[in-house]
């Protein structure tokens, strides 16, 4: 069976990187299709450009095919590429907006960032309101609005669904900085969408 569709659940991660370090071309293809698209999703979403993100796809496999000698298991391979997408995307995005990027966010809520005193009961809206491709729209507007630092915890832990650690492993910080991030990246959105819609009630 080759090895690309083995992938799905019969070849062990160490197998897949013994084939890679041999050069085989579908463990290449297997790498491509299981890790490609959240790549290109998570550098899609940061730098807002699908040229940009398509250059740190190829530049991610690239580097890291050039560097599987060094990579020691420790992750998961795609955790691995992932950590790499992340920082290639994350230089291009200090080349861009050197003044929204921020590493040492702080692990609680202080400062004078304001949390809103008032959210929107999201509990009651009609589901036909939730999927309307204006509000999709506003979604992504305010997830872009994001500082890079929140955006990507996010992106990787609520839109592609990565563990708490493995986020923690992509961005080179602790669980609780993931999680103090993933809560501020909330309440952004939140205040962000909660705004929307009382405008769009009182517009009516």
């Amino acid at each position: 069976m080759p090895i690309a569709r083995r992938m799905k659940g019969e070849l062990s991660e160490a197998d897949w990187l013994d084939a890679l370090r041999r050069g085989d071309h579908q463990a290449f293809a297997a790498a491509i299709e299981r890790c490609g698209d959240t790549i290109y999703h998570v550098a899609y979403r940061l730098l807002g450009s699908r040229e940009e993100a398509e250059d740190i796809l190829q530049e991610t496999f690239l580097q890291a095919f050039q560097h599987l000698k060094d990579f020691r298991g420790e992750a998961r391979l795609c955790t691995w590429l992932y950590r790499i997408a992340y920082n290639l995307a994350l230089m291009r995005l200090r080349r861009k907006e050197p003044e929204t990027i921020s590493i040492d966010q702080p692990l609680v809520l202080e400062g004078d960032e304001e949390i809103p005193r008032e959210l929107f009961d999201w509990c009651c809206l009609p589901e036909e309101e939730l999927l309307r491709a204006e509000l999709r729209s506003v979604l992504d507007e305010a997830i872009r609005s994001l500082p890079a630092s929140l955006r990507t915890v996010f992106l990787l832990r609520e839109v592609e669904g990565l563990s708490t650690e493995e986020v923690a492993q992509i961005m080179g910080i602790s669980t609780d900085a993931v999680k103090a991030r993933l809560h501020r990246a909330r309440l952004q959105l939140r205040e962000r969408l909660s705004r929307y819609f009382a405008e769009e009630r009182m517009g009516r």
